[in-house]
């Protein structure tokens, strides 16, 4: 049986399709992404399949992710392959959903209730399986979700100092998210360097064309993480604000007679590097301008500094969580293919043992896990393409072989 995997970034959507006869390894036969989806910049939008040897690239408009999904699955059906199940990353399940659960009519109705707990992620992953559904409705269908990984966190961690009668009321907390790619880079950092999982203490940052965020972890568990209650809080990202003072929202919503409608969008979807910018919400875009000595060039200048200013502070706290760092991991587009991006995030943090080998990090490959760090370095830097559609993989695995059932939930 052939398994296909969906995996919904807010401006991707990267697909793999998995022969379940290799077992939990997983032997991916066909894959590619949809790059650009919905973004409004200075490239169009487009589309990669690889399959076998053979690498296609269609330049199409791709004004959002549930016409990305039919595209990969138009494909899918031009090769004549046949699809048994479908799994689909759901970023926020909030209190309800804990762990990975085949997709029925009741469970449907409370994917839909989740929705508003993240505005950008979760509307586009039900708009994939409202697509998957209706051109394969035959195959079964199973979400797996972005919150388990962070469950380790401790209460003093994931609680808001807000008052407990409101915390209960509204199930407010730290959920975190990326979960599904921490899981994948945290087992192949162990497997790569030869040490045990339990043995690490790793800051690792998922840097992605849409969102991003930086996580602790501590013997493969997550003490802290920079998202929150919504993938909103944290870094500075592609068209998310991250942390800002709530008192602005307030403000907005009080004062200058903003809609909540209004106020969402502007945080989630014209914030970041596209607000600060006004050019374009992909950091590569942003690099290419960076020589302009004009108003456009200095905006680009100021929102990538403030990209790597967030990011820098944020590696630096969890390093004092963790009381020392073995392992600093990059990962996800920007983790791995951006080096001007890793070259600043790296610069001056020789005071904690991170030391970059400049001729490392430029010739790194995109393909495979690098290593970066400086032969003095007491840390280990490693840029480590993620693969969370192997881990949504092993999970179906797991739920249509019986071993799960309303119990996962």
């Amino acid at each position: 049986m052939n398994i296909l995997t969906f995996n919904c970034g807010s401006s991707s959507l990267t697909y793999k399709v998995f022969d379940s006869e290799s077992g939990r390894d997983g032997k991916a036969i066909l894959s590619g992404k949809a790059h650009r989806v919905g973004v409004k910049g200075t490239q169009p939008s487009f589309i990669e399949h690889r399959y076998g040897s053979e690498t296609k690239k269609d330049v199409v408009p791709i004004n959002n992710h549930r016409e990305a999904a039919a595209l990969v699955l138009d494909y899918i059906e031009s090769q004549q392959l046949e699809i048994g199940a479908v799994g689909h990353r759901f970023v926020h399940g909030g209190s309800r959903f804990k762990k990975s659960v085949l997709i029925q009519d009741n469970v449907m109705k409370d994917l839909q209730s989740c929705i508003p707990l993240a505005p950008i992620h979760n509307p586009i992953a039900m708009d994939v399986i409202d697509e998957t559904i209706k051109k394969i409705p035959k195959s079964a269908q199973y979400a797996t979700f972005d919150t388990a990984f962070h469950s380790a966190i401790p209460d003093y961690a994931y609680t808001y100092p807000l008052p407990e009668k409101i915390r209960r009321m509204f199930q407010f907390r730290k959920y975190g998210f990326h979960g599904l790619s921490y899981s994948y880079v945290v087992s192949a950092a162990s497997k790569y360097l030869n040490r045990p999982v339990g043995d690490l203490k790793i800051v690792a940052c998922h840097l992605g064309t849409g969102g991003s965020s930086v996580a602790a972890i501590e013997k493969g568990k997550s003490l802290d993480t920079s998202m929150g209650y919504s993938p909103l809080s944290g870094l500075v990202m592609s068209t998310r604000s991250g942390d800002m003072d709530p008192m602005l929202t307030l403000y907005l919503l009080a004062i200058y007679g903003f809609r909540s409608e209004e106020l969402e969008q502007v945080l989630n979807k014209v914030s970041g590097l596209l607000g600060v910018s006004e050019t374009s919400s992909d950091i590569r875009d942003l690099i290419a301008l960076f020589d302009k000595g004009d108003k456009e060039g200095e905006q680009a200048n100021l929102a990538f500094n403030m990209y790597v200013h967030r990011l820098k502070k944020y590696i630096g706290s969890y390093i004092l969580i963790l009381k020392g760092v073995d392992v600093l991991i990059f990962t996800d587009d920007i983790g791995v293919q951006n080096k001007h991006v890793r070259e600043k995030v790296c610069e001056d943090m020789e005071w904690c043992g991170i030391n970059l080998d400049n001729e490392a990090n430029q010739n790194a490959p995109t393909d495979r896990i690098a290593s970066l760090n400086a032969e003095k370095s007491k840390t280990r830097i490693l840029s480590i393409p993620t693969d969370e559609e192997i881990v949504i993989f092993r999970e179906g695995l797991t739920l249509l072989g019986g071993q799960g059932d309303d119990s996962s939930i």
